[in-house]
């Protein structure tokens, strides 16, 4: 084994991916996010369309909504058309 291959994580360090206190990668509720507000994102817009064709509820789909507004009608739809 090369000297790379063999670190090892000191015991007083934490690793953010099993520290409980670190709270930074839990999932937020879309109002609390700082980009929210920014413009929905393309994959978002497909896939809210999508959704909204399939519920039949064309007016689901707007292409003002921003990256919350976007999330949280996904969320919806998904519920409504059982794709959970």
């Amino acid at each position: 084994m090369t000297k790379a291959a063999q670190t090892t994580v000191e015991p007083d360090e934490t690793n953010p991916k099993i520290d409980p206190k670190d709270t930074s990668n839990q999932i937020k509720d879309p109002s609390e996010w700082t980009t929210g507000g920014e413009p929905m994102t393309g994959a978002q817009a497909s896939y809210l369309k999508t959704l909204s064709e399939q519920a039949k509820d064309p007016d689901a789909f707007s292409p003002d909504l921003d990256k919350a507004e976007a999330s949280q009608r996904i969320d919806a739809l998904r519920k409504e058309t059982k794709r959970d």
